[in-house]
């Protein structure tokens, strides 16, 4: 699918690169007030930079993993995705 996350990278604390198969490129930004229930394990940095992509969907150990329709969708329109 067009929206499947291709590369990801940590640029910044709580901040990602990331690029989806059809060349789209744009950043997800979390906020600190977005990190809780099961975003809260990101809080540390050593869980946060083990940032990976599974099926085509940014994730983390624990089964923590974000939407790539619709972290698609916000970059399209915004150039980032903001989690707040």
């Amino acid at each position: 699918m067009k929206w499947d996350v291709i590369e990801v990278k940590k640029i910044a604390p709580l901040v990602l690169q990331v690029k989806f198969q059809d060349g789209t490129i744009g950043k997800v930004r979390f906020e600190n007030s977005h990190l809780t229930g099961v975003f809260e394990a990101l809080k540390n940095p050593a869980i946060f930079d083990q940032v990976h992509i599974h099926n085509g969907a940014v994730a983390w150990p624990g089964d923590i993993d974000l939407a790539p329709d619709t972290m698609y969708a916000q970059i399209q329109s915004h150039g980032e995705w903001i989690l707040r």
